[in-house]
């Protein structure tokens, strides 16, 4: 057998950088992008047109009904009862026409709030969809670089705070964007001096916005980042929690969670006293205006050149004007918050899979089912960052049907190894293939179908036994998962729970021991066939007799596969036909396991260690 040993001349060839922390919503970003980010979430609003052209209908007919009940008060007052026409039919076809408006007013403004309501909900649940369906389809160096914490904000409350621009920023925009219209047409209708007069206040309004915008999404901005920073911190305690209190590291935790808690606190008090000084200024305006108007109205009135009745309906719209200016700027710190959420979400949507597919006509037309399980490493250099070379010019050759050990101590690069044959990276120079054919040219799903990954910690997820084994398939009969049980031996532990196959799970299948949960990612290797089989320290937390259960499992499972053992126990790997020894991403030694110790390298000295300690055969880390 030929000695197939990494070279160990230099990797030259550019890698990527890593970024280090999670820009989503980075105050850095330009304004491009902010105004990209907000014409993509408002494309999810094109399929819904008509149905906002209904609710702007609604809305105008709704506020018109409003509006027309002061006039209606002012033609009583000026055009009858200042000049003494006091008929008691007058004025029940008067109150009947003022009931009629109300109840019209309120229909349309009921109709145009379910709508918009139903409308919002639809868009946001797509955004939320595309948004999970986007991150799913992502590399592995993307969750190297984006937080879980943050991710999940962005899934949630994110898309829960666009929800809130769309059912009220978007329907004050609307609403009182038309009343304020229609309020200024009816106020020059009335009297065009006192009209003209009203609108001074409107370029006031204008700069103390202008005045208020950045300090406002400034404050949103920094809300937001401490609540993602809070969550994260929470997800990862909550994930860690056994091992905070097998190390006693409550206290500790608490008090980090406290400091994260305050300056999320911090953050939201500073929001909110912003907000509070924006919204008490147009107040404070509101009623410097309606105190002119009146003053203006009142000596017009006495001077008898302006009607009481004009006067009444004219201070009616007054209050009326400011109270959607007021509702618009009150939405103005949904809209900051939104436009922050928008520029999050638009990030992760922009960013693009660091692995994607091969375009049809470049892709492979090798089947999952004609694999032989050829593996070639063809001169492969990777790191995950462009200063740390991991791996450099590696040559490996692994043959179909083969169960090749792969051992060394933690670093040494075994996993990624694993890693960039799954293509949860690509190599950064050579290339890999599975039967002459580069996995870069196999669409990733097919590729998946070819290589099955068993993991030291196998993943369940929260459903029924019989749906973990077959992964949520419905294509996948229900005998042939238990059939893959019965081939694996996971057949009688099953049989012995509660519901049997129907037994519900919690979270990563917390309610099974670590080897019932490997016995089940074994029966899923069973059910979806790979040809080739890949264990990464499968059975490192295992104690001795259920490693001998998933030995017997594996033994089962590798039988005409080409079968990759990654193990931290030499006991695993001992029945290889191969064994590699890893060392800073390079293979030392190579052979079986009687030749490994009669070269008494690497491999005899760990091995003579594992004896001597009388240990289980471990690799030291």
């Amino acid at each position: 057998m030929k000695d197939h040993k990494a070279s160990t001349h230099t990797d030259k060839s550019p890698l990527p950088q890593a970024s280090s922390g999670n820009n989503i919503g980075s105050d850095t970003a330009k304004e491009p992008s902010k105004r990209s980010s907000f014409k993509a979430m408002m494309s999810y609003a094109k399929p819904h047109r008509f149905a906002f052209l209904g609710i702007f209908f609604c809305s105008l007919l709704g506020i018109s009904a409003d509006l027309l009940q002061p006039y209606l008060v002012k033609i009583a007052i000026d055009d009858h009862l200042a000049i003494g026409q006091t008929s008691v039919g007058f004025l029940v076809k008067l109150a009947a026409v003022y009931l009629a408006l109300a109840v019209i007013s309120f229909i349309f403004t009921y109709v145009q709030n379910n709508l918009l309501q139903h409308v919002g909900q639809n868009i946001v649940s797509r955004i939320r969809k595309d948004l999970f369906r986007h991150i799913s389809k992502m590399s592995m160096s993307f969750f190297d670089r984006f937080h879980i914490g943050s991710l999940v904000t962005n899934v949630s409350s994110d898309t829960e705070t666009i929800s809130s621009f769309f059912t009220q920023v978007l329907l004050s925009l609307i609403r009182d964007g038309m009343m304020l219209v229609l309020i200024i047409f009816f106020m020059f209708q009335l009297d065009p001096v006192l009209a003209g007069y009203s609108l001074i206040v409107l370029p006031v309004i204008a700069i103390v916005a202008i005045l208020f915008r950045s300090k406002l999404r400034q404050a949103y901005q920094n809300a937001r980042t401490r609540l993602s920073r809070l969550i994260a911190f929470t997800a990862e305690n909550l994930s860690g929690m056994f091992l905070i209190q097998a190390f006693h590291q409550e206290e500790e935790q608490k008090k980090r969670f406290t400091e994260q808690n305050k300056l999320h606190l911090k953050a939201n008090i500073t929001q909110a006293r912003s907000n509070v000084i924006f919204n008490r200024t147009f107040d404070i305006l509101g009623n410097a205006a309606l105190v002119m108007m009146v003053w203006l109205g009142g000596r017009a009135v006495l001077g008898e050149s302006l009607q009481v009745g004009v006067l009444y309906a004219f201070i009616s719209y007054i209050r009326q004007f400011f109270q959607p200016i007021n509702q618009i700027t009150m939405q103005w710190n949904t809209f900051q918050s939104t436009t922050v959420s928008m520029d999050r979400i638009w990030n992760i949507l922009n960013t693009k899979p660091e692995v994607a597919d091969p375009k049809p006509e470049a892709a492979s037309s090798l089947e999952p089912r004609h694999v032989m399980g050829q593996i070639d490493f063809n001169d492969v250099s990777f790191g995950y960052r462009a200063d740390r070379p991991l791996i450099q010019h590696l040559n490996l050759h692994l043959y179909p049907g083969e169960m090749v050990g792969i051992v060394g101590t933690t670093g040494a690069g075994k996993s990624t190894l694993i890693s960039l044959l799954n293509r949860f990276y690509d190599v950064n120079q050579g290339s890999i293939e599975i039967d002459g054919t580069d996995i870069r040219q196999l669409p990733q799903a097919k590729l998946h179908r070819i290589v099955g990954l068993i993991q030291q910690e196998p993943f369940l997820f929260s459903g029924s036994i019989i749906d973990n084994v077959r992964m949520f398939r419905e294509d996948i009969t229900r005998e042939q998962a238990i059939e893959a049980c019965r081939f694996v031996g996971a057949h009688a532990m099953i049989s012995r729970l509660p519901q049997g196959y129907d037994t519900r799970l919690s979270e990563r299948g917390s309610g099974l021991s670590a080897g019932e949960r490997q016995l089940i990612s074994f029966a899923r290797i069973v059910v979806f066939q790979p040809r080739i089989l890949i264990l990464d320290e499968a059975t490192a937390n295992l104690d001795s007799h259920t490693e001998q259960l998933v030995q017997q499992a594996l033994e089962t499972v590798s039988q005409g596969r080409t079968t990759i053992v990654i193990a931290h126990r030499l006991s695993t790997v001992m029945h290889a036909d191969r064994i590699l020894v890893m060392e800073h991403g390079e293979i030392v030694e190579e052979g079986s396991h009687q030749q490994l110790i009669e070269a008494q390298g690497i491999y005899a000295d760990l091995y003579a260690h594992a004896r001597e300690t009388g240990g289980d055969t471990a690799i030291p880390g």
